[in-house]
């Protein structure tokens, strides 16, 4: 049955071949269920012939996949205001952008799970490593690759509903010839565990990087905002700095709101900007590549 299985798994993933990684993970994972599940109560030719024809070929599966991802983006795909056209509108068409907005808020929630993943990795990895010598360890590393396996999956579902780039909806597995032990040893050796493992360790400094600028830009813009209305009912001077103190004076007042104002516009860019590479990168860190994957596993 693991050949048999094993082989559909390899065209499956030929047919696949120049599509969305995401997507190809999704399908193995769909696909090895699915036949795992039908051939519980048999194992010849037979039942494998009679799960195939069910579930579909190689390539009636790659193609219904293709068809149906771009159904599935058109149906998830947030509706975005038309912005004003132009030069002007389309600077200020990132107000309207829910994408600007979702990457704004993921700024700081890097900064949050940056600690929780520096944490996890800097405490459960040096003690599962000091604890093998007692026999003890070894089932707690592999609870904890088991971990950022999964931990992978929820990051990548995070980085899809706020940045909007496709992820992974099924977890990435590794048919591999032999038993449980094997794939455990595969998971110590599949290049994507221990890039996981790198991506939640660098999603700290990211992360302060993040929360830093979002704070930064928008505490500024803020300022640029309030303080112009505030200082028009004080002759107390608001803003001191070494020593010296500022009072804005009427005639700059609507100036400087409108320089406030468009400092939000301008976080708003910077933020989708790094939203978008942020996804990139994310991508490139989590999702597997198929092209390389060796023979004796499909990942």
């Amino acid at each position: 049955m693991a050949e048999m299985i094993e082989q559909y798994l390899v065209e499956l993933r030929k047919a696949l071949a120049g599509a969305d990684p995401a997507l190809v993970q999704d399908a193995l994972y769909d696909a090895e269920e699915y036949l795992r599940a039908e051939m519980a109560d048999g194992t010849d030719e037979a039942s494998f012939a009679a799960a195939v024809e069910s579930y579909g070929s190689p390539e009636e599966v790659a193609q219904a996949y293709r068809d149906t991802e771009v159904t599935v983006a058109r149906a998830l795909m947030a509706p975005v205001p038309k912005a004003p056209k132009g030069k002007v509108g389309g600077f200020f068409g990132v107000l309207v952008d829910p994408r600007a907005y979702g990457s704004l808020f993921y700024l700081f929630f890097a900064f949050v799970m940056g600690i929780a993943y520096f944490t996890f990795v800097s405490v459960m990895l040096p003690l599962s490593l000091g604890l093998i010598p007692v026999f003890v360890g070894l089932p707690l590393l592999v609870g904890f690759f088991a971990a950022v396996r999964a931990i992978s999956l929820a990051e990548g579902r995070v980085v899809e509903s706020m940045l909007g780039v496709r992820m992974p909806r099924r977890p990435r597995t590794a048919f591999v010839k032999g038993d449980w032990i094997s794939r455990v040893k595969f998971w110590f050796t599949d290049g994507r565990t221990w890039t996981t493992l790198l991506y939640m360790m660098l999603q700290l400094p990211l992360g302060i990087i993040y929360f830093t600028l979002g704070v930064t830009a928008i505490t500024l813009s803020t300022v640029g905002v309030v303080w112009p209305v505030v200082q028009l009912f004080t002759d107390y001077p608001l803003i001191q700095v070494g020593g010296y103190g500022y009072i804005l004076q009427p005639w700059a007042t609507p100036l400087v709101m409108f320089v406030g104002l468009l400092g939000y516009v301008i976080t708003l860019h910077i933020v989708r900007l790094i939203g978008k590479v942020h996804a990139a990168y994310a991508k490139a860190m989590l999702v597997g590549r198929y092209s390389d994957t060796p023979d004796q596993a499909v990942a």
